[in-house]
């Protein structure tokens, strides 16, 4: 739907809004919590969370949840707080998760995988009054209190039961990657996270009657609230630790296992999974993250499957605009209820003509607060809304650049900023840049994005200096950042190539260093191999002690692997073979196996198995 918004210079102009929020404040939708309440109420004995490492019905929740929540009061949170969240995908998680809550707090993930500088930063910029974690010491600032997910304390004389947030309160701090190289923490309300749930229940992609929904997202990305909230609703939770989630055929399992009825993936985790979803009843899929391709658009929409697209920045509580995988190409859809959305030029002038580019503006009451302790970069992304009636209303720029089709429909189209998306995940170059330039003999640095093969996306790093070895800077990075934000590959130029203002011209900076060399047409299986772990991760040499992961390797390059051999020699290999070797030596072993027990079998196509559930 959209609103007509009539100016003497510009009549007529059109921008997505639902009518409702353009004309009226909605009614607040319940507060989550208190849904959580009325599910426990009626349905004790129903599954509530399923994990590696047990299950638990509602009614245990209920009791694990408030033992946590009156052990993290009696160590002091009070409401406003904030708590660290420091584990692993666990049946701990959910917990931990729903007791900062009651107890009134914010949570903050701090995910064991990340380094411990990492952590601590965050720990300490957050403020936190208190950490729940598995771990004796977990590297936070001393002084915080740290209460393992089991802790207890008398729930009797607690008000953690009775609590119920404002809307205003915050209900996490989820930290993402920042342009300066100092992450930096967005602030999201607990009214923003219950229109979410709302809205997409409106939307009709929550179903209204219970379903069972896979966690698939790490709880420090903004895509995992979407998904662990519907256990609020009432809904099963099936958490995917992190081993069955890197394998695809385990977690295909995991998925008929639990029946699991609906399944929030990137479209690049979609590409591995697919497979070993052929024949099988296919989940409601959730995507986003990053854009559907147009092939996988076409394949799901061609193939009946139930999915939705699903857009929206972390600053926006998690998804603002969704639409159906169905009828014409990749599009975002329309807004939820409540969300505003803006077509602009650099003016804040609405953009209304076909294929006339803008950048995206959201408005409405699922707006972060901000980003926490920096007000300053606050007011510069979350602006005064100039189209709203209401006085202090504000709008949030994505930096995302949008257009409309001749038939109306809402298309991506990049970016403003050097902000890209990898695998789903979100990273501000100028944050590696920063921290490659801060490591000692490099004077410059600049990264860029590199894509050696379609779809197979890469972060590429050039830098300067007298002495600087790549090899060794890769090992500073991952001692310092997340694995998703180190570089494929680190090149030494001698000088870095400007434009005629003096900045680095990134378009001009050459193929990153250890470019493979074309793929061999013969040699043995040992050789075809080690030539194709070169070709993918763009490296000159590799030995038979060398891990995939270690030198670079990911989902996608390791599914690149997969068909560049199932195509060379035609056997019936699985993901898994590359991701259980231990080194090139296992891997090869594993692929000469697959050789000798003969040729692959041909691949169905993908097939609907059930009709879609609307």
């Amino acid at each position: 739907m959209s609103d007509l918004i009539e100016t003497e210079e510009y009549p007529a102009m059109t921008t997505f809004a639902e009518p409702a929020a353009a004309t009226a404040t909605p009614a607040a939708p319940a507060a989550l919590l208190a849904r959580l309440r009325a599910a426990v109420a009626a349905h004790p004995a129903r599954p509530a969370v399923h994990a590696a490492d047990g299950s638990l019905d509602f009614a245990a929740l209920d009791r694990r949840t408030a033992a946590l929540a009156a052990a993290l009061r009696a160590r002091g949170v009070r409401r406003g707080d904030k708590v660290g969240v420091h584990l692993a995908r666990t049946l701990d998680l959910p917990v931990a998760l729903l007791a900062v809550w009651r107890a009134g707090a914010a949570y903050v993930p701090l995910d064991p995988a990340y380094p411990a500088e990492r952590i601590s930063f965050m720990a300490a910029d957050a403020r936190l009054a208190a950490v729940v974690s598995a771990e004796a010491a977990p590297p936070v600032p001393a002084g915080v209190p740290v209460l393992r997910p089991d802790a207890a304390a008398p729930v009797e004389g607690t008000d953690t039961d009775a609590f119920v947030p404002d809307p205003l309160d915050s209900a996490y701090v989820i930290y993402t990657s920042g342009s300066t190289g100092r992450p930096k923490g967005v602030e999201v309300p607990h009214g923003a996270v219950a229109d979410l749930a709302a809205g997409l229940e409106q939307a009709g992609a929550y179903r209204s009657e219970p379903s069972v929904v896979a966690w698939n997202a790490s709880v420090s990305f903004d895509a995992s609230v979407q998904q662990w909230i519907r256990i609020c609703r009432g809904d099963t939770l099936v958490v995917v630790d992190d081993t069955r989630r890197a394998d695809p055929a385990r977690l295909a399992a995991l998925l008929a296992e639990h029946t699991v009825t609906d399944l929030d993936l990137t479209p690049s985790h979609w590409q591995l999974l697919r497979e070993q979803l052929t024949g099988a009843a296919v989940p409601r899929l959730f995507m986003g993250g990053e854009p559907v391709p147009e092939r996988t658009w076409r394949e799901l929409a061609d193939g009946g499957i139930d999915a939705f697209n699903l857009y929206g920045p972390t600053e926006c509580t998690v998804d603002a605009i969704t639409a159906r995988i169905t009828g014409p190409g990749p599009h975002l859809g329309e807004p939820l209820a409540g969300v505003r959305v803006h077509l602009l030029d650099e003016r804040l002038r609405p953009v209304t003509g076909a294929g006339a580019v803008g950048e995206l503006y959201l408005a409405g009451p699922g707006l972060a607060h901000g980003y926490a302790g920096q007000p300053g970069l606050t007011a510069g992304r979350f602006v005064a809304d100039p189209f709203a009636t209401a006085p202090g209303a504000r709008m949030y720029r994505t930096g995302d650049q949008a257009r409309r089709s001749a038939e109306g429909l809402l298309e991506y189209v990049g970016r403003v900023d050097r902000q890209v998306k990898l695998r789903g995940f979100r990273i501000e170059l100028g944050e590696v840049e920063h921290a490659l330039a801060v490591l000692d003999g490099v004077t410059a640095a600049a990264v860029t994005v590199h894509e050696p093969a379609p779809g197979d996306t890469r972060l590429a790093a050039y830098v300067t200096g007298p002495a600087v070895a790549p090899a060794e800077l890769l090992a500073e990075l991952r001692r310092t950042l997340p694995a998703h934000l180190v570089p494929a590959t680190v090149t030494v130029l001698d000088a870095m190539p400007l434009t005629p203002n003096g900045k680095v011209d990134h378009r001009a900076l050459p193929v990153p260093a250890a470019e493979a060399a074309p793929e061999a047409a013969g040699g043995g299986v040992a050789e075809q191999v080690a030539e194709v772990w070169r070709t993918v991760l763009g490296v000159p040499e590799v030995l038979p002690s060398d891990d995939f992961l270690s030198l670079g390797g990911h989902s996608l390059a390791a599914l690149r692997v997969v068909h560049l051999l199932r195509r060379k020699l035609n056997v019936e290999l699985q993901l898994r073979h590359l991701l259980d070797a231990a080194d090139l030596a296992a891997f090869t072993e594993a692929v000469q196996r697959a050789a000798e027990a003969g040729p692959a079998a041909a691949r169905p196509a993908l097939t609907a198995r059930r009709p879609a559930v609307r």
